[in-house]
């Protein structure tokens, strides 16, 4: 399923209350056949309309079937891939959505009214904007009119490319077949930032052949201005595609690095600078793991600055290249400004400069994370798979609080190390059982239908929605009642959700503004002396949360500090009716203190 977030309203034709828009691709029920299968449909829903107490029922819908699915069988493919796939739902202007499916293996793209989701003109080759597989991944994003698509070109996922195409500029593609420009990517986000468009990826390391199939992370950028090299030298391709790792480890004696990229967010504050979160978990012959880092985007761009890499032998090590080996103006960058002013146009860049930066798309630096090393990381339980970041959080809009989604379909809500609100440890304030049987049921494994494929926050309707392979659901951010008018279980929680308030007791906090209640975290209050099971004041209740189970911790200090990394547990609590209570354990494998 493809769910489209119109300011607060995902793909709804009623009024938004939010000027933003991003629309999210969730393969929701991918396989499974179900009332309403996202395959060969794309959904509308009214978020209003959910918060009046409707459930979460689309409104509206459109049908697009593949017309090949026989000739896709004869060919070989079982009938649950030759559905049309729909993998591209960006919008194309303020009016328009362009929506890419897989079309049994052949993809095309059509446009949509944003609002009747109609169909408004012809059908376009897919080709490079689309995968010819569901299970190929792929990003878009459009940008000054262009359309930049990553993806598999070709039916055999042999052909990787960054492509632009849709605009006013001339199509333009990564280079063909080139291990050292792309080897193997799952590509995970893309992100439009001053003059470049950046996308975010997965590969296999071309650096550490010699170990094997090792995967790095990477961040990949090119210039929205490029039109392409010369007829002698990246003709219709990239002048100005350069890559480089992003570096998620703990560091120390012997640096344990988490390779692997699974989700990012856009660009959320964190201390008053602009960063993106990233879920990285370890390579798959590793110890199993995940961490979350975060990379302010500054340091990103300063990385795009450091040296070129290079294999100068067959067999060789990759090394820096030195700079009086690199041609002027810089390589890769963007003609018509900075220090390739001189330049009008790509097109006008000299032959060695082309040349080089074609056999030299990788640079050296790696980008460090944002405090040196990751925010969280976690141990000895199921990996992470996604992540949404409320970076304005709290009465005074000031805290960060990471929702994390899990393989065995739990969320995790936590506040992480440092801020105003944090203390050197990251917290663990909730884990929740987001799946539910009874509603995720589908053709998948039970495994991998637990598993979380989706986080989508809506800060003002005070809730996160939670997509998996059968069903998606919604949490509140909070649920602050279950304190109920025990002063101290309240703010002992350190929920930057809630609040004291001296009439209603326990309260949600909506948004900057609560300036008539303590928030959460603030020992220094006064102690109401209307709490239960002593220090605590566990609350009765069944915990509901939308159709899933909540777990949860009414106390969670943080961990002590310490020098070296250490393993410390915390427990959270599930409250469900009856006698019985289950108490899940979550091992977190915390690094020192900012």
């Amino acid at each position: 399923m493809l769910l489209g977030r119109h300011g607060t309203c995902m793909a709804t034709a009623a009024p938004c209350r939010g000027h933003m828009q991003v629309y999210k691709p969730w393969d929701v029920d991918m396989l499974g056949p179900r009332a309403q299968m996202p395959r060969d449909h794309v959904f509308s829903f009214d978020l209003q309309a959910q918060e009046a107490g409707e459930g979460l029922v689309p409104n509206k819908y459109l049908t697009w079937r593949s017309q090949d699915m026989e000739n896709c069988v004869v060919r070989g493919k079982l009938t649950d891939e030759c559905h049309n796939y729909i993998r591209v739902l960006v919008p194309w202007d303020s009016q328009t959505l362009l929506a890419c499916g897989t079309n049994s293996f052949s993809p095309v793209c059509r446009s949509y009214g944003i609002t009747s989701l109609q169909q408004e003109g012809e059908e376009l080759s897919g080709q490079a904007r689309c995968p010819f597989d569901a299970t190929q991944s792929n990003v878009a994003i459009f940008a000054e009119g262009s359309l930049y698509s990553a993806t598999a070109a070709d039916f055999q996922a042999s052909d990787a490319v960054v492509y632009r195409s849709l605009g006013p500029q001339p199509p333009l593609r990564s280079a063909k077949y080139d291990s050292k420009w792309l080897r193997e990517p799952h590509f995970v986000h893309a992100l439009e930032h001053g003059d470049h468009v950046y996308f975010f990826f997965r590969e296999v390391s071309v650096e550490d052949a010699r170990l094997g199939r090792v995967q790095f992370s990477r961040v990949a950028r090119v210039c929205k201005r490029d039109m392409g090299g010369s007829p002698r030298a990246l003709d219709r391709h990239w002048t100005s595609f350069l890559k480089l790792r992003l570096n998620c480890s703990v560091p120390g004696d012997s640096t344990f690095y988490f390779d692997v990229l699974q989700a990012l967010t856009g660009p959320v504050n964190l201390y008053g600078r602009s960063a993106l979160f990233g879920v990285f978990t370890t390579q798959t012959n590793s110890i199993p793991g995940s961490a979350v880092c975060a990379f302010y985007l500054d340091d990103i761009e300063h990385a795009f600055e450091g040296k070129f890499k290079e294999q100068r032998s067959l067999d060789g090590a990759w090394t820096p290249v030195s700079e009086d080996r690199v041609p002027s103006p810089r390589p890769g960058s963007c003609a018509g400004v900075g220090v390739a002013a001189l330049f009008p146009s790509s097109r006008d860049l000299p032959d060695d400069v082309l040349t080089f930066i074609k056999a030299h798309p990788l640079l050296d630096p790696a980008v460090p994370p944002a405090t040196h090393q990751p925010l969280l990381t976690l141990t000895s339980r199921a990996l992470l798979t996604q992540l949404a970041v409320d970076g304005r959080a709290g009465p005074y809009g000031n805290t960060t609080v990471l929702f994390l989604g899990s393989e065995d379909g739990t969320v995790l809500k936590v506040l992480p190390p440092g801020g105003p609100s944090g203390g050197p440890e990251p917290i663990l304030l909730e884990e929740i059982n987001a799946y539910s049987p009874a509603r995720c049921s589908g053709k998948r494994a039970a495994q991998t239908a637990r598993r979380v494929i989706g986080l989508e926050l809506d800060t003002e309707g005070h809730r996160l929605f939670v997509a998996f392979s059968g069903c998606i659901i919604y949490l509140p951010l909070s649920r602050c009642a279950r304190h109920g008018a025990c002063q101290r279980s309240c703010l002992a929680s350190q929920d930057p959700y809630c609040g004291w308030h001296s009439s209603r007791g326990c309260v949600d906090i909506r948004g900057p503004g609560g300036t008539d209640v303590d928030p959460a975290g603030n020992q220094e209050s006064t102690e109401h002396s209307d709490c239960q099971d002593g220090a605590t004041g566990s609350q009765s209740g069944t915990g509901d949360s939308a159709y899933g189970e909540s777990g949860y911790s009414n106390f969670i200090p943080p961990c002590p500090a310490h020098t070296h990394p250490s393993l410390c547990s915390l427990a959270a609590a599930d409250q469900h009716p009856g006698p019985t209570e289950r108490v899940s354990r979550v091992s977190i494998l915390h690094t020192p203190g900012i």
